[in-house]
């Protein structure tokens, strides 16, 4: 994973990511899944230039008054490259597996919202008091504090259209939302509204979304790597879990024009921060390359 991290900061990617998993996705196995933060130490320590960041943390795997201290640590070892990635969690195999309450989507969301304003208060005031329906704080301190002001940047991820996509109005500089280029579209304009009821700049939210590729210089070449990524996963989950898993490639993965075609109706939309997931990048690294020596300069 270090050698993946150091090929990624040499090919020039503006960032690094890891997600916030106990457990295997899709399905619980008994492989290795590194814990997130640790990680996030790991690489602080042992990478130069790129920023690192988490798509996502998970809100209810910790108190948010320790997760801002641990990501304020992380932003000082770092020398202020942390990005703060939070959602409100779904992954109910992991929070019955570890024994977290998996609380309604109302509660969990409600837990966000404080969490995130618990987290931007440890990172900017002296001591914290906080009482809410969730947390009570009372005199938190947190030193060292980030590097980066006013705060270490924060993600908000999920595109729940109520709360979730309010609370990035309010509180984020970065909202991250999926789906295809359509529901991209509607969900930004929703997130603009928002913007208009919080009182917030619209224009200053930077926009993102996930995207599962394979790259080769060849079409016969990307069906190649479609068939080793579903022969790999289901090596370790069912065929089903396996065909849903590989089927998130389908539509995104290609040549370096192909991907930078539709690329470009995402940029036009307003997506101008894509997170890409390399399938293959733990034994193959030719993707990885290949999109940063031909998709990457496309959009410089």
């Amino acid at each position: 994973m270090l050698g993946v991290a150091r090929d990624v900061e040499t090919l020039g990617f503006d960032s690094l990511w890891v997600y916030d998993h106990f457990h295997t996705v899709p399905e619980p196995t008994q492989e290795v899944t590194y814990e997130a933060w640790t990680l996030m130490s790991a690489l602080a320590a042992t990478t130069e230039t790129v920023r690192l960041g988490q798509m996502c943390t998970c809100n209810t795997y910790r108190p948010p008054s320790y997760l801002a201290k641990v990501a304020s640590s992380v932003d000082v070892i770092s020398r202020g490259r942390l990005e703060m990635g939070i959602g409100a969690g779904w992954y109910e195999h992991e929070h019955r597996g570890y024994g977290y309450p998996f609380l309604s989507p109302g509660a969990r969301l409600g837990m966000l919202r404080e969490g995130v304003e618990i987290m931007k208060a440890m990172w900017t005031e002296d001591e914290v008091t906080y009482t809410g329906e969730y947390y009570d704080l009372k005199g938190a301190i947190c030193r060292p504090k980030p590097l980066q002001q006013p705060h270490i940047p924060i993600w908000i991820a999920g595109g729940g259209e109520k709360v979730t996509l309010k609370i990035a109005a309010r509180h984020g500089q970065f909202a991250n939302f999926g789906g295809d280029l359509e529901t991209f579209i509607r969900k930004s304009d929703i997130l603009k509204g928002h913007c208009g009821d919080e009182g917030t700049d619209f224009d200053a939210i930077v926009r993102s979304a996930n995207f599962n590729i394979l790259c080769a210089p060849t079409e016969d070449e990307v069906e190649e790597k479609k068939a080793w990524l579903l022969a790999h996963a289901g090596t370790y989950v069912s065929d089903k879990a396996a065909q849903r898993f590989a089927a998130l490639y389908d539509d995104t993965s290609g040549t370096p024009e192909q991907i930078i075609d539709w690329l470009k109706d995402w940029e036009m939309a307003g997506m101008t921060y894509p997170i890409v997931h390399f399938a293959d990048v733990a034994y193959d690294r030719s993707s990885l390359e290949l999109f940063a020596n031909e998709v990457i300069p496309a959009f410089k």
